[in-house]
């Protein structure tokens, strides 16, 4: 920091010990702080103190000034960031006390009373320049005129004239026509053309009319066919009739008798549900995900896998992807250029409406909760990477269109072809230091809730400006960095050294550039680390994915902190960022309802439960805990750690072929555990609006579509193929309360959008209170068969085993024997039984 040596006539720098600030009571950051740095001394007391301890104390510099100073107290100012050159200093004039006490206020500017608007009058026309313009558009000859002489031979002057009728055509110096031509030697290209176009709407007149015809009226009258009584009697004596008695007799028999003995007409589906579930049936049939959008683009996406997607917060059907080469193309490629970030939007499938510049291949990336405009993501290299859109959001919305017809990026250095790519380039803001990061790339980032932050100890306090600023990322390196886009305090720039950097930076347009984090740029370095180690053996775990708890905090009001930022106007404004600092920790006021425990997914396919508190050691240095929990679900590395948006203590992991429903403090085991499916689980979700309902994405291209409250053993619903490749990602998005989006990625760069069905999105009723019952319900059994299991023993295995070993073998035809007759026996029962009733007939006992 540079500090000004230099200072006005009216103060004095001063060094206090802290033996003078305890007598005086001006203790830094207690007594005096940066919001409260002043402090009226007695002039007495600094007297008596240098009478007292002589050229020992701190104001013996000042001595003859204070003897000579007017009043009875002098102002001392607390300089926390030495501006002068010292942590303190003295105000030696009462008008410099009474300027800093109390400074002039700005003069405000006085509101002109309000006119009542009047129709206005035509006024004289006076003159602003704009007959130059006419002037100067106006055709006027600029190059003199060519003059000619004509005259006839002298010889001829004076002479008589004779003048006749003659064909021209007979007289060599007769009249001659020069008609233009075009001249194929060479041709003139028009480079500017002065024009004039008005549009004018185009008026159209239609008309139509319905030809009525004759109008008719048509009746029909019919009247019943009786037979004669002879008639009669000859069908029922027919042959014809006693041969379809004789058919269709014990058919209808064997009906009556089933309809006796249960009700036919009893429907079972309907007598298990209840409420609003009975009316769903005929919507149930239909719970498919139905394609609604597909968006592609061969020249970004080809060999290229979507490693991560996400939903503009705002913005109706744009969404961001991110590309990334497959892993069987790292070697065998020869394109080195970074993958962009894509946006796309229902408005124009066809096209990208905006991409975002990556210095490499970014795996994760989200959208900042309180600004949408700024994304954070990690790239492969182990760098975090900060984009600001705000410039951009127009494309976004598609609301100019053929804007895309101008290039946006101007970069020198650009990674993709400015001259084919009309599409407009973000340039990143900022991007972290690489010296001192990860070694490995970033495979998840969250944001923290802006209803808290962290200090450099994990310790969560409040979060004056309600915005979000750090947020969290994992990487296989065995730790979680914590970032926070604010600079320390410590941390300031001089006027010379921006214009230096400004001079070292390529020249380019703002808006190619954000100078948003500009700070951060190339110095960035994460707040703190969580490591893992292993609980009981050596070495650490190797985390992918984690989920954190969204906290909500409740005010004294008993409103919760997201209503009070609906109400709050305040919270709306985007701060400017260069200008934030990381708050020192004394001044904020620590949480203590923030739960700091995470759920980590590593590559080993275990479920780490950890906190991110540091704790000190022995030598009092600030060091990770050993994680809570750790169990082995899945085989394979976890590929989603997401908790339900409905229960804050249920988390969703998937890996391998299977996946688990976890409940926050049950250590054990997981209280819901998939079996080995034939296809290996690639992705998964919750509905954002059935408690009971996800989606699980397999390696195949299928979507199944489960629902707890209908099966728990399979899916309810299984939507085959629905992509050619593998599914990487899906993430949903509800639009509006009758339309409902899920989108799902595959490794083929290709990105669709399906429309979720009514039944799918719409929950049942109590939906949210029977899924709680539901998680209860097995936490309790899991308990229960945890105490009901015994201890197995030697003896009792030994002897169980002997047992097994003694019984006879049977053969397939006594098996198939034993069955045959307890099949006879059970139709002599059902005989026995309808001969009783009276039912069987004499026609069927035979």
């Amino acid at each position: 920091m540079v500090h000004n040596t230099e200072h006005p006539d009216g103060i004095f720098p001063l060094v206090l010990t802290s033996v003078t600030q305890e007598l005086f009571g001006c203790r830094t950051d207690e007594d005096v702080t940066k919001e409260n740095p002043y402090k009226l001394l007695k002039k007495d007391d600094i007297i008596q103190d240098i009478k007292t301890r002589a050229a020992v104390s701190d104001f013996s510099p000042v001595k003859q000034i204070v003897l000579n100073y007017p009043e009875d107290e002098l102002l001392l100012v607390y300089d926390r960031d030495f501006t002068y050159g010292q942590s303190f200093y003295l105000v030696l004039t009462p008008e410099a006390k009474n300027e800093i006490l109390a400074p002039p206020k700005p003069e405000t500017p006085e509101v002109p009373a309000v006119e009542i608007i009047k129709t206005p009058e035509p006024k004289p026309w006076i003159s602003l320049g704009s007959e130059q313009e006419i002037e100067e558009e106006s055709v006027r000859e600029t190059r003199k005129k060519l003059r000619y002489k004509c005259f006839r031979v002298q010889r001829k002057v004076d002479a008589p004239l004779c003048f006749s009728d003659r064909n021209t055509a007979d007289a060599e110096d007769g009249y001659l026509e020069c008609p233009s031509y075009l001249d194929s030697r060479f041709s003139i290209k028009q480079m500017q053309r002065d024009c004039g176009v008005q549009a004018v709407p185009v008026l159209q007149s239609s008309s139509a009319q319905t030809q009525w015809k004759h109008q008719r009226n048509i009746f029909t009258v019919y009247k019943p066919r009786d037979l004669q009584e002879d008639e009669i009697e000859n069908i029922l004596r027919s042959e014809g009739l006693k041969d379809f008695l004789n058919l269709v007799t014990p058919r209808v028999l064997h009906a009556l008798q089933q309809e006796e003995i249960m009700n036919v007409f009893f429907d079972d589906w309907k007598a298990l549900g209840t409420g609003a579930e009975e009316s769903n049936w005929s919507e149930r049939e239909s719970e498919v995900l139905m394609l609604y959008q597909a968006f592609t683009d061969q020249k970004y996406s080809k060999d290229k896998k979507i490693s991560c997607i996400n939903w503009h917060p705002t913005i109706y059907g744009a969404l961001a992807v991110a590309l990334s080469k497959k892993a069987e193309k790292q070697s065998t490629t020869h394109d080195v250029r970074p993958s962009p970030i894509l946006f796309y939007n229902f408005s124009d499938p066809s096209t990208p409406q905006l991409l975002l510049e990556c210095p490499d291949d970014i795996l994760a990336f989200e959208f900042s909760p309180s600004d949408p405009n700024v994304i954070v993501g990690g790239s492969v290299k182990g760098q975090v990477v900060l984009w600001d859109i705000s410039a951009h959001v127009t494309y976004l919305q598609g609301s100019q269109p053929g804007s895309r017809n101008v290039p946006v990026n101007s970069n020198p250095i650009d990674l993709l072809d400015s001259k084919e790519n009309k599409t407009p380039v973000v340039h990143f803001c900022a991007v972290s230091a690489l010296e001192g990061g990860y070694k490995a790339p970033i495979t998840d980032v969250h944001w923290l809730p802006q209803t808290f932050e962290v200090t450099r100890m994990g310790l969560p306090v409040e979060n004056q400006h309600n915005a979000a600023f750090q947020f969290i990322t994992c990487a296989p390196d065995s730790s979680l960095w914590f970032w926070d886009i604010r600079p320390p305090r410590l941390l300031s720039y001089t006027a010379s050294d921006v214009k230096q950097n400004a001079d070292q930076m390529p020249q380019m347009p703002l808006y190619a550039v954000p100078e948003t984090f500009k700070h951060l740029d190339q110095t960035w370095k994460p707040l703190f680390k969580v490591s893992l180690p292993k609980i009981d053996t050596s070495g650490e775990y190797v985390p992918l994915k984690f989920s954190l708890e969204h906290y909500t905090c409740k005010s004294m009001t008993g409103r919760t902190t997201d209503e009070a930022h609906e109400d709050d106007d305040s919270s709306k404004v985007i701060p400017d960022y260069s200008k934030l600092r990381l708050p020192s920790a004394k001044t904020l006021t620590p949480l203590e309802d923030v739960n700091t425990k995470l759920y980590v997914g590593t590559e080993h396919g275990e479920i780490v439960y950890t906190d991110w508190k540091l704790e000190k050691d022995d030598s009092g240095r600030l060091q990770s805990a050993k994680p809570l929990h750790c169990l082995r679900i899945h085989h394979s590395m976890v590929k989603t750690v997401q908790r339900s948006p409905f229960f804050k203590d249920i988390i969703l992991t998937t890996g391998s072929w299977n996946f688990a429903i976890w409940k926050e403090g049950v250590m054990n085991n997981p209280i819901i555990q998939s079996n080995h499916s034939e296809q290996p689980c690639t992705a998964a979700c919750w509905s954002l609006s059935r408690p009971a309902v996800f989606f699980i994405g397999k390696e195949d291209g299928s979507i199944e579509v489960w629902n707890l409250l209908q099966k728990t053993n399979e899916p309810a619903k299984v939507n085959a193929h629905v992509t050619n490749g593998k599914i990487t990602c899906i993430k949903p998005w509800i639009a509006s309360s009758k339309q409902h989006f899920l989108s799902v990625c595959d490794d083929l760069g290709m990105v669709r959008v399906f429309e979720i069905s009514r039944s799918l999105y719409n929950p049942t009723k109590n939906e949210s209170l029977s899924m709680r019952k539901y998680f209860e319900l097995e936490q309790d059994s899991m308990k229960e068969r945890k105490d009901m299991q015994p201890t197995p023993k030697k003896g009792n295995e030994e002897s169980k085993k002997k047992t097994e070993l003694d019984k006879p073998v049977k053969t397939v035809e006594e098996n198939e024997g034993a069955n045959m007759k307890e099949y006879n026996d059970d139709l002599m029962l059902e005989e026995s039984i309808l001969k009783s009733m009276g039912l069987l007939p004499a026609t069927t006992e035979t």
